[in-house]
């Protein structure tokens, strides 16, 4: 492949993927719905992994995950998901299923934001606004109480 031709190619995913500006040449029409499916299938994909989540949000799941996800290349669906639930927990817009996904998922697993889900050996507790995990021995359980 010549270099002219991979260039305007990571051009394109770059475009579709990250929001990045439409290369010359290509129909900007075209490219926002690739992107827009593009979107909608990380975030169809990242709600089977975060169902919880996805269910707190209701309505509002699309819009959400594609909102934060618009500038951001996808990770996978399982730390995007992830890194969407931190993202909404920091803003205060967790919701009380979403929490308590999280509070699981932060026991069960370190997970720093840049590499892979590392599962936890030793006991650990995790406290995600009202939801409590704890984990032990590879069982999580998950309580929340209202404030």
């Amino acid at each position: 492949m010549n270099d002219r031709l991979a260039a305007r190619q990571t051009e394109l995913a770059a475009a579709i993927a990250c929001g990045a500006a439409v290369p010359p040449g290509f129909d900007p029409v075209r490219v926002g719905l690739a992107r827009q499916a593009l979107l909608h299938k990380r975030a169809d994909l990242a709600a089977r992994y975060w169902p919880l989540l996805a269910t707190g949000l209701g309505r509002r799941w699309h819009e959400v995950f594609t909102a934060w996800a618009a500038t951001r290349p996808g990770n996978g669906p399982l730390r995007d998901g992830w890194d969407l639930a931190r993202s909404l927990h920091a803003a205060g817009d967790l919701p009380a299923l979403g929490a308590r996904e999280l509070a699981g998922r932060e026991a069960g697993a370190r997970y720093d934001g840049r590499r892979p889900p590392v599962h936890r050996r030793l006991p650990t507790v995790r406290r995600v606004d009202g939801a409590i995990a704890v984990q032990a021995r590879g069982q999580i359980r998950v309580t929340y109480r209202r404030r």
